[in-house]
């Protein structure tokens, strides 16, 4: 059974401070193992700036594979990606190659959401992840798994379009509940009020149709790493 872990720091900037700590000793530690590791990424605000913070020096990010657990499906190189903001914050800074640079399609790849999805599903590894990050929205989504849409549902493929996104863009591509939920360790990056209560529904009494971080967990660890302000409705 997977361990939940709670991480609580004062405030966002102690807490992208953190992660990115984490994050290094985390994939230096598979690195000294002798395998080259696999995370996933995720986008928003603070684990950017967490991004921003991770050190050159910290292990060799040439060898690191990242993929993505959803993606805006706006053209190549739009500011709303989420692997755009990754290669902003560090891949270009510390030269990660292409090859192990695994972003999902993007409009105007040539194909529709449905087989962009299908694609990135065929590259995605056959052993999983070592590390998924997620964010959540105030709703409780994560990667772009809405409260109520059939994506929280699906069970055969590993990557889904989505239309009708309640948070623009509208459509996007993600990964879904049986891949992310494959990885040996997930770890949510939340901050701010505004998401206190989902963090708490997540945590306690709740569903995926309602809450859907609560369907996300890794297969040895899953780890809560939250600001004052998103832990302020968790029980004391």
């Amino acid at each position: 059974m997977t361990v939940v872990d709670q991480v609580v720091l004062d405030d966002a900037a102690a807490l992208a401070e953190q992660i990115a700590r984490r994050l290094e000793l985390f994939l230096a530690d598979v690195q000294v193992r002798g395998r080259a590791p696999h995370v996933v990424l995720t986008g928003g605000t603070i684990a950017i700036a967490a991004y921003e913070q991770l050190a050159a020096d910290a292990l060799d990010w040439t060898r690191v594979h990242f993929w993505w657990g959803d993606e805006r499906f706006v053209p190549e190189g739009h500011e709303d990606r989420n692997d755009q903001q990754a290669r902003d914050a560090f891949l270009d800074r510390f030269s990660v190659p292409d090859d192990h640079v695994h972003a999902m399609p993007a409009h105007g790849c040539g194909e529709s959401m449905a087989q962009a999805a299908d694609g990135y599903g065929a590259t995605l590894p056959d052993e999983p992840f070592d590390l998924v990050l997620l964010g959540m929205g105030p709703d409780g989504h994560v990667a772009s798994l809405f409260p109520g849409f059939e994506q929280l549902h699906e069970t055969e493929r590993p990557c889904v379009e989505v239309f009708g996104s309640p948070k623009p863009p509208p459509e996007r591509i993600t990964l879904t509940f049986p891949r992310l939920n494959a990885a040996r360790e997930t770890w949510f990056l939340v901050s701010g009020d505004g998401k206190a209560d989902a963090v708490a529904r997540a945590l306690g009494d709740t569903t995926i149709e309602e809450t859907p971080a609560s369907g996300a967990h890794g297969t040895d660890r899953t780890l809560w790493l939250l600001d004052a302000a998103a832990a302020s409705r968790l029980p004391r």
